[in-house]
């Protein structure tokens, strides 16, 4: 029987949130080695207020947040699930929720940026439409960044 995760939304002051980036920055440190100091710059929390945490029972195992790009568009960012809870479509479901969000908050379409290495996320992200666009700003001129855009469709009622 799958496990069933609660999806929630929370701000970004929220203990769970804060715990679950440490350990995203730890797993990027590892990840990108020389250049994380770099990469790091762009993670920051300023101007990030709509947060979804995934619990698995009371355990914070997941989360992502949106955060104003321009007046038509968010920006995804701080994208993790914890190692041992991944491949259970907690990402998915995190990534769901956001582009819900930003839909209901009236935007127009949503953009990441994530590293090349970062296989599985860009995985994700084509599994859930999003394309391949090129590098906006601040990530112009970054070689190991990848960007990618997806519009939202408003629902009709």
């Amino acid at each position: 029987m799958k496990e069933t995760y609660l999806i929630t939304r929370a701000q970004p002051e929220h203990p769970d949130f804060l715990y679950l980036i440490s350990a995203l920055d730890a797993d990027l440190a590892q990840k990108n080695g020389a250049n994380n100091d770099f990469f790091a710059q762009f993670n920051k929390l300023g101007g990030i207020n709509h947060v979804i945490l995934a619990y698995n029972q009371d355990e914070p195992v997941g989360c992502g947040a949106i955060k104003c790009y321009d007046q038509n568009t968010m920006e995804i960012k701080r994208m993790f699930v914890a190692p041992q809870y991944r491949n259970n479509g907690i990402a998915g479901a995190i990534l769901q929720a956001l582009l819900e969000w930003a839909t209901e908050l009236g935007f127009q379409r949503c953009i990441l940026e994530t590293g090349e290495k970062m296989t599985a996320a860009i995985a994700l992200y084509q599994k859930h439409g999003f394309s391949i666009i090129p590098n906006y700003e601040p990530y112009t001129a970054v070689k190991d960044s990848m960007c990618f855009e997806k519009s939202l469709k408003r629902k009709v009622s």
